[in-house]
Order: C-alpha cells, then sequence, then structure tokens
C-alpha cells in the first residue's frame, strides 16, 4: 500500500517540507514519483523513515544519519526496537500526567509520576552513546581522522583562518536573502573548504551540519558571535542550497 506524501507527514508527525527536504538531499527517496510531482511511500519507506526519526531523536545530524543506515553491520532491527521503548516510555509518561490532572479535577490524592522526562532523556543519550560506539565510525569520521592526523600545525590554523572568513562573510550578509546568489556563493565556498580541510561535504552531509548550526547551542553560540542571527541564516542558505539539488 502505497500512501501520499500529506498522508505520511500527518501520520508521522512531521511536514510536508521535510520529506521533500529528506528526498532533496537523498535521505528518504519516495517509492513512487507521479508524472505531476506527487510523492507516495511504501512500507519500506517507511521503516526507513521510522530509523531516521529515531536517529533524529537521539541527536544525530542528517548526515551522519545517512552514513549509519549504510554501514554494513548496522542493526535496523535493533535501532526500531530501541525507538519502540523510548515511545513506550514517553507514553507512560504521557498516561502519568493525564492521570494527574484527571485527579486534580475529581479531588483525588496526587501520585507521583512513573517516568520523568529526565529518566527518557537519560535513556536517549545511552542510546545515542551506544549508537555511535556501532555504527559511528562513518567514512567522514575516519576521514576527518585521517585528514587531522596528517595536518601540520600550519595547515590546521589555515583551515581556521578560511572557516573564521567564511563565517565572518556570512554574518556580513545576514540581512539578505538566504536564497540570493551571493549567499548560495558562501554556501558552496563552504562546502569546498570543509571538503578541503575535513572530510567530502555531500549534499547530505552538509544538510546535517545546516541544522546543527541551529540545534546545537555549541554551533549557533559561536557563529552567532559573528553577528545574532548568523546561525539560522547560514542554516536557512545551507537547506535552501541542498534543496535546489546542487552538488
Amino acid at each position: 500500500m502505497l500512501l501520499s506524501i500529506g498522508e505520511v507527514a500527518k501520520l508521522m508527525g512531521i511536514s510536508v517540507r521535510t520529506l521533500r527536504y529528506y528526498d532533496a538531499i537523498g535521505l528518504l527517496r519516495p517509492s513512487a514519483v507521479t508524472p505531476a510531482g506527487y510523492r507516495s511511500y511504501d512500507e519500506k519507506a517507511m521503516e526507513t523513515l521510522q530509523q531516521i526519526l529515531f536517529f533524529r531523536e537521539l541527536g544525530f545530524p542528517l548526515g551522519e544519519i545517512g552514513e549509519i543506515l549504510r554501514h554494513p553491520e548496522y542493526d535496523k532491527r535493533q535501532a526500531l526496537k530501541r525507538r519502540r521503548e523510548l515511545l513506550l516510555l514517553e507514553r507512560a509518561r504521557l498516561d502519568a500526567l493525564l492521570q494527574i490532572v484527571e485527579n486534580t479535577l475529581e479531588g483525588r490524592a496526587m501520585k507521583k509520576a512513573g517516568v520523568t522526562a529526565q529518566q527518557i532523556q537519560s535513556r536517549k543519550r545511552a542510546y545515542a552513546a551506544e549508537a555511535r560506539e556501532r555504527w559511528g565510525k562513518t567514512e567522514a569520521y575516519r576521514e576527518w581522522e585521517e585528514k587531522s592526523r596528517r595536518q601540520s600545525p600550519e595547515k590546521k590554523a589555515e583551515a581556521q583562518r578560511a572557516a573564521e572568513g567564511i563565517f565572518a562573510g556570512f554574518a556580513a550578509i545576514r540581512d539578505q536573502n538566504p536564497g540570493g546568489p551571493e549567499a548560495q556563493a558562501m554556501v558552496k565556498k563552504w562546502q569546498d573548504t570543509v571538503t578541503k580541510y575535513y572530510y567530502t561535504c555531500t549534499k547530505e552531509i552538509l544538510a546535517g551540519l545546516g541544522q546543527m548550526y541551529v540545534g546545537d547551542p555549541r554551533f549557533y553560540e559561536t557563529l552567532d558571535a559573528y553577528g545574532a542571527g548568523t546561525a539560522a541564516f547560514m542554516s536557512r542558505a545551507i537547506r535552501i542550497y541542498c534543496e535546489n539539488g546542487r552538488k
């Protein structure tokens, strides 16, 4: 059975735009596309989406998720079981909260919640550590390790200066259109710089970086030091670049 992109979005609690984005960066292809461009998804695609959402919930960037799913030793069943466990914990937490509300409305004594948000976050951290240990040594990570090992102090300083120059460049144009030619040229420059000094920056990896820049305080605080809003602008520019299908 095929589900339309709208049906998948509603069922999984994500946006249609997110599904289109996953298609654009090659993370999740639709099972079929009509001549009019309408996407639909079969059970296999839905299974893959479940795994993507699991790793997103654990905080993995999209580029790393793609690498993990392609890892020769990746255990799909294990990932789905872990996602089920997290969903059951979340359901138990919501059931406990609902019971508290009902007890309050009916004047009954309040009971201590069985599962807390902190416990769920702790479980997520444990699962993330487990996943990184088992499948986290991606090709990009290995390439970065090798380049880092071979780079001289001078080369590392050169890489740092190049990155700082690009970040300053994004800051200088952050009030412009992120889809404009200047911003898009800056994204291409950043992609090439990452490839030169760190690892091959595919469109998928670049998309993951763009999400990290606004999702991880370590990144957006660093970028916004060049000017408030730089991280968000850079992330939007990267997203547009990847959605436009550039290499």
